[in-house]
């Protein structure tokens, strides 16, 4: 309570031990009006807060160390992945459907090993510098493969000429604003078509440390395409690459697919000891974007579509992934 004397107000003791009740989170640094009084307090905040992070990390290792084989199993930490929305394609590799699908499918004889692969590459008429070094540098990562100009030519045109001359498959990098920015891959002769979205592309004098590539044939390494869609890319992908890899050579080309994200990487790896293994990446690398799968060769106009991304539509969840 408050007490008049001589016109003045004076606390009382009652009134004294009042804010001493009210209870203001310790956590709240908007209280403080100054900037950069409240840019210090933050910083330490978070630096208290990666403290107590550290030293409750360090408890759960002694006591796990303590209890031995009775500790109890680690919780499997939640990820967007862990967390995918369940999927009705998911792929069971025992699945006789699937099997029987894929024998009858369009890259059947690559992998029963009727046929070799031979891979055309090109570039759009109007690709600029980068478009053309990224094709070349494609070239020493997929081995039987050639680079030709397009010259002008459609790729209705230039489909029938590579079916011809034996080409397997045929990849088309599109670019726009000096950069690349889309690629097409096309097995001949009867598909399927995968158009993607091309992004962060790194080419091999971007990279820090970048090593030299040899001629040995490549392993390939393809991950976590697990749907239906998934499995039909991974095929695509895979009727790139020569069957029997050159082990010697210790090159590897993976494409790891992570929430619709397939990401190129060309590595040459090394045994440290039986633990550790060393890389060294020999570039270039890209991320590829599925857009859109059709049935048959590239046809613009009147060709069947198996899968076409519609953002709008099907980018309703974060923890939904089509591959």
């Amino acid at each position: 309570m408050a007490a008049h004397v001589d016109g003045k107000m004076t606390e009382t003791p009652a009134m004294m031990t009042e804010p001493e009740s009210t209870n203001i989170p310790k956590a709240n640094i908007s209280r403080y009006k100054n900037k950069q009084k409240r840019a210090e307090v933050y910083r330490k905040l978070k630096a208290q807060l990666k403290k107590d992070k550290l030293k409750e990390k360090q408890r759960k290792k002694s006591e796990r160390k303590m209890l031995g084989d009775k500790a109890p199993p680690k919780k499997a930490p939640k990820t967007i992945e862990s967390m995918r929305v369940y999927d009705e394609t998911m792929v069971d590799p025992q699945d006789e459907e699937v099997t029987h699908d894929e024998d009858q499918d369009e890259m059947s004889s690559y992998f029963k090993r009727e046929t070799q692969p031979k891979v055309l590459i090109t570039a759009s008429d109007i690709s600029r510098h980068k478009c053309k070094i990224l094709c070349r540098q494609l070239q020493t990562c997929i081995p039987n493969s050639e680079v030709y100009p397009r010259r002008l030519s459609a790729l209705k045109k230039v489909i029938p000429k590579a079916t011809e001359k034996g080409f397997t498959d045929l990849i088309v990098i599109n670019g726009d604003k000096k950069l690349p920015n889309a690629m097409l891959i096309c097995h001949l002769p009867d598909g399927p078509t995968a158009h993607f979205k091309l992004s962060s592309v790194k080419l091999r004098k971007e990279i820090k440390r970048c090593g030299d590539t040899t001629d040995h044939l490549p392993e390939l390494i393809l991950n976590n395409f697990n749907t239906r869609l998934g499995h039909s890319i991974g095929r695509l992908l895979a009727a790139l690459f020569p069957h029997d890899p050159n082990f010697v050579g210790r090159r590897a080309v993976t494409f790891h697919n992570q929430r619709d994200y397939i990401f190129f990487r060309h590595h040459r790896y090394i045994f440290r000891n039986a633990k550790k293994v060393g890389l060294q990446e020999l570039g270039p690398r890209f991320t590829l974007k599925l857009r859109s799968l059709q049935k048959g060769t590239f046809d613009s106009k009147f060709g069947e579509y198996e899968w076409v991304h519609k953002r709008h539509e099907m980018e309703t969840s974060r923890r939904k992934f089509f591959l």
